[in-house]
């Protein structure tokens, strides 16, 4: 039984890190007309691991679901500037 045990925890112990779901804010002041968003919004889209996207044109921002074992935050950043709108992360 001790032997049992002592596997198990080793197990967890030796078990690989899982992915987490990480929400951010990209602040995208570049955005000036209506139609930005979307833009803003199909390219963040395009970009793997990404679940979920709420582009605010009124606040210039762009949050972000992603899954972090897929993507990363400089990979988003990434896809709004090759769109033409360079964003960083937005201080809370």
């Amino acid at each position: 039984m001790k032997k049992l045990f002592a596997s198990l925890v080793l197990a967890v112990v030796a078990a690989p890190v899982w992915a987490a779901t990480q929400t951010v804010t990209l602040s995208v002041p570049g955005m000036t007309c209506a139609a930005c968003p979307l833009t803003v919004k199909a390219a963040l889209s395009k970009v793997k691991g990404v679940s979920k996207i709420k582009v605010v044109f009124d606040k210039r921002e762009a949050t972000v679901t992603f899954d972090d074992a897929k993507t990363t935050i400089q990979a988003l950043m990434k896809a709004t500037g090759n769109a033409g709108y360079p964003s960083t992360v937005k201080d809370r």
